[in-house]
């Protein structure tokens, strides 16, 4: 089993920032891809961004230029900084580990941006 804690979510206005971060703990061996995906209020969850245990990243064409992700693979961590907010961006926000055949999900962290 994985365990992934999400933190840094807030309440922010457009064109601010957040940092959010995803510590991942037990079977941690192996965790070759981890990403970010979000949900808004009636809406699908959807990838926000990934990156690869060996550094390559994806992004939602929504978030280009304005998202960052990165990986620490020494402390199991996996952030994500949010540059220049709309409130589209609106959402909870979930951390999300593949590991073998086997997905991971956090329990979120709901990031609100005020227009």
């Amino acid at each position: 089993q994985v365990q992934l804690v999400e933190s840094g979510g807030g309440f922010v206005h457009a064109g601010g920032s957040l940092r959010l971060s995803c510590v991942a703990s037990g079977s941690i061996y192996s965790i070759n891809l981890m990403g970010w995906y979000r949900q808004a209020p009636g809406k699908q969850r959807e990838l926000v961004a990934s990156i690869t245990s060996g550094g390559s990243t994806n992004y939602a064409d929504s978030v280009k230029g304005r998202f960052t992700i990165s990986r620490d693979n020494a402390n199991n961590t996996v952030n994500l900084q949010m540059n220049n907010l709309k409130p589209e961006d609106t959402a909870v926000y979930y951390c999300r580990a593949v590991r073998a055949l086997s997905i991971y999900w956090g329990q979120g962290t709901q990031v609100t941006v005020s227009s």
